[in-house]
């Protein structure tokens, strides 16, 4: 098994990462957005109203 990040084989502790700052990236992936498990329903239109409100109200 290699790492996912990196393609270097995958450390036992840190698996299925080799190392911890990989593991630590990866978590910061997840953690800012950049990846994102896809929904198959539509947004809900009155967060969308209430996000750009609140938007508006910080500028």
């Amino acid at each position: 098994m290699t790492c996912p990040i990196c393609d270097k084989p995958a450390a036992h502790a840190y698996r299925p990462f080799c190392s911890k700052r990989c593991a630590d990236k990866d978590l910061g992936r997840w953690m800012t957005g950049a990846y994102a498990v896809p929904s198959a329903e539509p947004p809900d239109e009155d967060e969308i109203e209430q996000a750009l409100t609140e938007q508006q109200r910080e500028h």
